[in-house]
């Protein structure tokens, strides 16, 4: 699999990585995540990412990465642990960060990422908003220095409170999802032309729009989904229309569309299966869309440019509706 620079590091990483959500009791049976994650790293992902909150993700990764004998680079992130968390409690820091390693069975990783940096009352890690500060970029600057991880980052999905953390030349590689995809291009507006001046690395987390993307759903998109907007209805129409025109299915065009990007480093793939994976794969060395798909691409994604108001946050195709703006 083909590598890119993680911006201004010195890391190499593999276009597709490796999201630890989807290996964890979310995704599936353990052997499950394990032949996906096995089958993954033997094609060439060298990059996991995984976080206190993604359920049993780290103990899962923890029990296959003992199985694996290449390289790897792990990024996980701060914050959930212990209960109730306290971000600006070093001792909550050091204790979620601790947790980490046993869990992952590491003696360090490659990356910590503060996560959801930029969702004030998701967690308060900030004394001054305005000028970020606080304990938790000591323990950060602490863990560097002893050796425990090599680099720091932000993991979050708004489209411009991250900008601004960005800006701040604090961080080397940012994470961000939800907002870079087919149809969702918030991130193209300040928080990628941020990292960019910055020389940050850039992960895209949830490429598929955590299933939104992942597959087609048209009786849904023609017929049902009442939570759907008309705007975004008929763009889901459209982009059906192109692809079957085009000969392209819907998980492809997805991934290659945020591949297709040089700037970015790195797209996590949400994969379940070894079949998955070896899909995913696929359709990564095909390498970019040609420049006339992504300028039709890009027209149908002109034609929702922003989340109409009462968009759900993840658009629940194949799920009970639970009110607008609720994942």
């Amino acid at each position: 699999m083909n590598k890119r620079k993680l911006g201004r590091t010195n890391l190499e990483v593999s276009e597709l990585g490796l999201g630890g959500l989807f290996v964890s009791r979310v995704g599936g049976p353990f052997e499950q995540a394990r032949e996906a994650a096995l089958r993954a790293f033997q094609l060439g992902v060298n990059y996991v990412d995984t976080a206190p909150t993604y359920l049993d993700s780290e103990e899962v990764l923890g029990r296959i990465l003992e199985e694996v004998s290449a390289p790897l680079i792990i990024s996980t992130k701060l914050g959930g642990r212990p209960q109730p968390f306290e971000p600006r409690n070093r001792h909550h820091l050091y204790r979620s960060f601790e947790e980490s390693l046993r869990l992952l069975k590491r003696d360090r990783v490659d990356i910590l990422m503060v996560h959801e940096p930029d969702r004030p009352g998701q967690y308060d890690w900030w004394t001054d908003w305005d000028r970020p500060a606080g304990p938790v970029l000591e323990v950060l600057e602490e863990l560097k220095s002893r050796g425990l991880i090599r680099f720091t980052g932000l993991g979050g999905t708004t489209a411009y409170e991250m900008a601004r953390l960005i800006r701040t030349g604090v961080f080397d590689v940012v994470l961000t999802a939800f907002n870079y995809s087919l149809l969702w291009r918030e991130a193209e507006h300040e928080v990628l032309p941020a990292a960019i001046e910055q020389g940050m690395g850039i992960i895209i987390g949830s490429p598929l729009q955590q299933g939104a993307l992942a597959r087609r759903f048209d009786h849904e998109v023609r017929e049902g989904a009442p939570w759907l907007s008309k705007p975004r209805r008929a763009q889901y129409l459209r982009l059906y229309a192109y692809l079957d025109e085009i000969g392209m299915s819907l998980p492809e065009a997805g991934l290659r569309f945020v591949l297709s990007n040089p700037n970015v480093s790195c797209t996590l793939m949400g994969a379940r299966s070894a079949s998955e994976v070896e899909e995913n794969v696929s359709f990564a060395e095909r390498g970019a869309l040609p420049a006339e798909v992504q300028d039709a691409l890009a027209e149908i994604a002109a034609m929702v440019p922003f989340r109409p108001f009462e968009e759900p946050f993840g658009l629940p195709f194949g799920r009970d509706y639970r009110g607008p703006g609720v994942a």
